[in-house]
């Protein structure tokens, strides 16, 4: 409309709006092989034909008609309107957004809309909010709701889009996951009914390692290993060493126990026979982990780290006490808690010589320590005055 206000001419032009129809994983292009962005009344009539023929229970069908319709109404009411459809790619996601980001640019450039009613078959396509409002205002939204499947629709989204979640994944499919893994190998190896306390095992096991956070430890184990066994260290060979022996440790001490297992007996007197016998098997299982560790550590770094002068003297200290005790334990319980195993030389003996070894470790851990120290003051001084006159 054109004014005349004396001398001054001003022109009100008319807004176009546009009905914009939103197909993000491109069904139309995939089913009716039509090329998007579909432009104009025509073209899109065309390209909900040929849909329909491909597909007529498509849900992008209703968007596509609901689109039209709703531009034929504002075309009776004057107004200046165009429709279109855009499409995305199956892949949906970034790539997905990015082919529409590109299509709105294009159908807004020829059709010089300055305002769009957005129309959508659902809540995936609504994703595309964000896009579209970064480029042009949103006037209205219009969603076709399917009524027999309108609740499945969401309901199916937003499973999907809860399962892409790595978080989701982690916590509730492993799980999952894992169960059908444990049944899985108990059934070919025909034992069925050893399977649910399998199963049982495995998820108390997951259960502990989440409650206590060891994920990142356990990944970085794995990483170590993957990478002593690419690189060679021996800390993967001693781990794997250390491993064995426990295992033949504790089959051996299982076996020994076997004899004590007797429904006459208290229950503990197996369970003190056990760990007496398989303690000296830990304590030699860490001494070689240790060992393989130091010398990776020093072969990396060219020096020993005096974090670990303490341990062969923790794990011998360990191993003589509980030796001592546990023996003691077990004598003891035969005779109806007697003390007099443990005054015995032998009990003595084992104990004094773990806090001779607790001690003597505790004064070669400090003094191993006050020596690092040292060695690093020493080393900071030198790269300090080496700093001083290269200036």
């Amino acid at each position: 409309m054109i004014l005349n206000i004396g001398t001054f001419i001003v022109d009100n032009p008319r807004m176009t709006i546009l009905v914009l129809n939103i197909d993000r994983d491109d069904d139309f292009g995939r089913k009716a092989k039509v090329t998007s962005p579909i432009i104009g009344l025509e073209a899109n009539l065309a390209a909900a034909s040929a849909l329909g023929m491909k597909d007529p229970e498509d849900s992008d069908l209703n968007a596509i008609y609901l689109a039209i319709k709703t531009y034929e109404e504002l075309k009776n009411e004057g107004q200046d309107v165009e429709v279109a459809t855009i499409c995305g790619h199956i892949s949906v996601g970034i790539k997905s957004d990015q082919i529409l980001s590109r299509q709105l640019d294009h159908t807004i450039a020829q059709t010089k809309a300055t305002e769009v009613i957005l129309v959508s078959d659902g809540a995936e396509d609504e994703n595309i909010l964000p896009i579209v409002e970064s480029r042009i205002k949103i006037s209205s939204i219009q969603r076709v709701n399917i009524k027999q499947s309108k609740q499945l629709e969401d309901t199916y989204y937003r499973v999907l889009k809860l399962l892409d979640d790595d978080k989701v994944k982690k916590q509730f499919l492993l799980p999952f996951g894992l169960i059908f893994i444990v049944w899985a190998v108990f059934l070919a190896l025909d034992m069925a009914s050893s399977g649910l306390g399998a199963i049982l095992l495995t998820l108390g096991v997951y259960l502990l390692v989440r409650v206590f956070n060891w994920e990142e430890s356990i990944a970085h184990m794995i990483e170590e290993i993957k990478s002593g066994f690419l690189t060679g260290k021996l800390s993967f060979y001693t781990t794997i060493l250390s491993i064995l022996i426990i295992g033949v440790s504790v089959f051996y001490a299982w076996n020994l126990t076997q004899s004590d297992i007797n429904e006459d007996i208290l229950w503990a007197i197996p369970v003190v026979s056990f760990l007496s016998h398989v303690i000296w098997g830990i304590v030699i299982a860490g001494l070689i982990a240790a060992f393989g560790r130091v010398i990776d550590v020093y072969v990396r770094e060219k020096k020993i780290h005096w974090s670990y002068a303490i341990v062969p003297f923790s794990l011998l200290t360990f191993g003589f006490i509980s030796n001592a005790v546990f023996e003691s334990l077990y004598i003891s319980l035969h005779n109806d808690f007697s003390i007099e195993p443990f005054l015995t030389p032998t009990f003595i003996g084992y104990t004094t010589v773990g806090i001779l070894i607790a001690f003597i470790g505790a004064i070669t851990y400090h003094y191993v320590k006050e020596l690092y120290i040292y060695d690093q003051q020493e080393l900071e001084i030198q790269e300090k005055t080496a700093s001083v006159s290269d200036d």
